[in-house]
C-alpha cells in the first residue's frame, strides 16, 4: 500500500551530503553513512523529505508512521473541499405561469440546498424565433430569486439553449 516512489529512504537515498532536521536530531549537514547511523541508532528510518534541495532535506522517523498521518491529513483535506453540485431547470419558451411558478419553488429549493442553478429554455423547431420570450422568462426567474442567490451567467443563447447560471448566496 505504501508507495515506494513517493520518498527516498535509507539506503536508497543517492546523495553524498544530506541536511537533517527534526526533533531528535542536531540540525545540520551530515555525510550519508553519518547520517543513516543516527538513524539505526534510534531504530529509525531515514527519510528524504525535499530531494530537490542542495544537500536534500532528510527527517529521521518512523517511515509508516509518516505515511499513515499523512494519508490521514490528506483525507482531512479531501472531507473539507466542497463540491459544487449543479441543479438544471428546463423550460419552454411559452411555458405558462402554473409551470413556471412550480419550477421556480424546484429552483429556491435547490438553492437553498446550496447547490448551482442551470436554468435553460430550449428551442424546439421554429421556436427559435421567440428568442426574446425565452430570455425575457430567464430574467424572471433571475428577479424572483435573487435574494436566494446571484446571477452567475446571464442568459446566452447557444445553439437551440439559451442558458443562466445562478449561484447559491452565501449565508
Amino acid at each position: 500500500m505504501i508507495k515506494e516512489d513517493q520518498h527516498r529512504i535509507n539506503e536508497k537515498i543517492r546523495a553524498q551530503e544530506v541536511r537533517l532536521v527534526g526533533d531528535n536530531v542536531e540540525i545540520g549537514v551530515y555525510p550519508i553513512k553519518q547520517a543513516l547511523s543516527f538513524a539505526q541508532e534510534q531504530e529509525l528510518d531515514l527519510v528524504e523529505i525535499s530531494p530537490n534541495a542542495t544537500p536534500p532535506v532528510c527527517k529521521i522517523i518512523d517511515y509508516k508512521k509518516f505515511v499513515y498521518e499523512q494519508k490521514k491529513r490528506d483525507k482531512v483535506l479531501k472531507a473539507k473541499a466542497t463540491k459544487v453540485i449543479i441543479k438544471e431547470i428546463r423550460f419552454g419558451p411559452n411555458t405558462d405561469d402554473h409551470d413556471y411558478d412550480f419550477k421556480k419553488k424546484h429552483g429556491e429549493k435547490f438553492l437553498k440546498e446550496g447547490a448551482k442553478l442551470k436554468a435553460y429554455v430550449f428551442f424546439k423547431g421554429r421556436s427559435i424565433i421567440y428568442k426574446d420570450q425565452g430570455e425575457i422568462l430567464l430574467l424572471r426567474l433571475a428577479q424572483d430569486l435573487e435574494e436566494f442567490g446571484k446571477v452567475e451567467q446571464m442568459p446566452k443563447l447557444e445553439g437551440k439553449r439559451m442558458t443562466m447560471f445562478i449561484a447559491p448566496k452565501k449565508k
